[in-house]
């Protein structure tokens, strides 16, 4: 066991240090804005110091642990840890959250709530990546849904409050099928409640038992990941938030509902994960097609980038289904990839509203020579997201592409017959992603309007967009190092629970 904390003060500062926000004294939105920016930057920095210098990248299993008794009636733990697969989630929290404070403008309706909000977002975020257990997984699961409903609701667009009520009753309707499995597992064959990850995992159920807990816990993680066809609340959601909170739900929300897939159906409920596959392969190649045929339909910028972020939100569950070391290292890498690709475009489409007021492709075109510099990075990062070769996205996809091919769950009929589909969805990625640079910045409609003068990316701006391009090339030059955390763990998770 780990003798200082290093996770319980990761989980909890970000939550402790925003209530202090309202003790502040009101001096304007400059100073709580740098308060939250320093308790963000601090966070991030003790995260990498703790992985930095306590992880060991060799040890497949569960370190930095802590485990301290908190209910005594119902022997229920606070159990903290980390892998293989959570310390990279983890850290891709800790730097979106830190530039999606940067890049939010001054607000000036209720800033104190606002940057409270997104810290205790930032906790709520972190704990389900830590949790070693069950019912610690659930709480901190449902306490990140309150700060994103207020965030949506109260900052955003016209139709905000209908976009935040969508969102509500899908996730949180959707928790009940969450808690009923997290109590289906923990009361099982024992008279005392084993909420242990650990424990868990080398517990054997029932076939039919299994399957009921598999598919409640597919039905919460399909709606947050989401797939298809409980997926219609982020469309609207991201048309209508504020473009700090887009970067928050697409770097990192969607890739909670991924997380949970490995973590729970994967190594809990291998039985059920290894019957259930082939429909999830199915289900992710129809999602990456009706993605990419469904984005080219939609006006609103922010809802075609999101129906994108669908798209490819496909190959993670391929990945998944693929039940192979190959598949699942892919899988770490696009929701590091994606996380960083997302929230990197939906920022860009919240600069470019800031500037000229307009969220519909048809009534824009011509901003290429008024705004060159966000025109360059929105360029290049349009080009990562349709995984335009030394881009991460490109080593994440051809990674879970190998992994079909190697997988020895499936025919080779099978196989090639998955990979053409995804080949083809590949192919309408560029449509799309072209199609939307086109209408955006090329043409003549703003650049010859009435007073079509527009400032371009400020210092902020271009540091928020350099920042998040440096480790997309980054990976995609070189992904070993995502690679040499998960792969140990990947290789268990393979090895303990499908090739036994």
């Amino acid at each position: 066991m780990n003798y200082f904390p290093w996770l319980t003060l990761v989980v909890v500062l970000p939550i402790f240090a925003g209530s202090l926000i309202f003790f502040l004294p009101h001096r304007g939105n400059k100073v709580i804005r740098w308060y939250t920016m320093c308790i963000c930057l601090i966070e991030l920095l003790l995260t990498t110091y703790a992985f930095g210098y306590r992880f060991q990248l060799d040890d497949p299993l569960m370190q930095l642990t802590e485990d301290y008794k908190w209910i005594n009636f119902f022997d229920f733990y606070w159990r903290l840890g980390i892998d293989g697969i959570s310390i990279g989630p983890i850290l891709l929290t800790g730097f979106i959250t830190t530039l999606a404070t940067l890049a939010t403008r001054p607000v000036t309706r209720d800033s104190r709530l606002f940057h409270f909000l997104m810290l205790a977002m930032y906790s709520g975020q972190i704990g389900p990546f830590s949790s070693r257990d069950l019912l610690l997984f659930f709480i901190m699961w449902e306490l990140e849904l309150i700060p994103v409903y207020l965030l949506l609701s109260m900052w955003g667009g016209k139709k905000r409050l209908y976009s935040a009520t969508k969102f509500i009753l899908y996730t949180a309707g959707s928790s009940v099928f969450l808690l009923i499995g997290v109590l289906g597992i923990g009361l099982y064959g024992s008279n005392e409640p084993t909420l242990n990850f650990e424990t868990s995992a080398n517990q054997s159920y029932p076939v039919a038992l299994e399957i009921i807990f598999y598919i409640g816990f597919l039905i919460a993680f399909a709606v947050k990941s989401p797939i298809i066809p409980l997926h219609t609340w982020l469309p609207d959601t991201h048309g209508e938030a504020h473009y700090s909170t887009c970067m928050l739900l697409a770097g990192i929300l969607l890739k909670m509902g991924a997380y949970g897939l490995v973590r729970i159906n994967m190594e809990l409920l291998p039985h059920a994960h290894s019957i259930f596959s082939p429909w999830l392969m199915i289900v992710g190649t129809i999602q990456i097609i009706y993605a990419a045929l469904t984005s080219p339909g939609q006006r609103n910028l922010k809802k075609r980038i999101a129906y994108s972020s669908v798209s490819h939100m496909g190959f993670i569950i391929i990945g998944i289904g693929s039940i192979s070391d190959t598949g699942l290292n892919g899988v770490i890498l696009q929701i590091i990839s994606h996380g960083f690709i997302g929230a990197a475009l939906f920022f860009l489409a919240g600069t470019s509203y800031d500037r000229i007021r307009l969220v519909y492709l048809d009534e824009m075109g011509g901003m290429a020579i008024a705004i060159p510099k966000i025109f360059t990075t929105f360029s290049i990062l349009s080009m990562a997201s349709l995984a335009l070769p030394g881009m991460s996205g490109f080593v994440a996809e051809l990674i879970i592409f190998f992994g079909i091919l190697t997988s020895q769950k499936y025919l080779l009929m099978t196989k090639i017959l998955i990979t053409f589909v995804m080949a083809i969805g590949m192919i309408l990625t560029p449509i799309y992603s072209l199609s939307m640079l086109r209408q955006m910045f090329y043409g003549y409609k703003l650049f010859n309007a009435p007073n079509s003068y527009f400032f371009d990316s400020g210092p902020r701006e271009l540091f928020v967009s350099i920042s998040i391009l440096l480790p997309v090339i980054g990976i995609g030059v070189y992904p070993d190092f995502v690679f040499s955390l998960s792969v140990d763990k990947v290789e268990a998770v393979i090895s303990n629970y499908f090739y036994r």
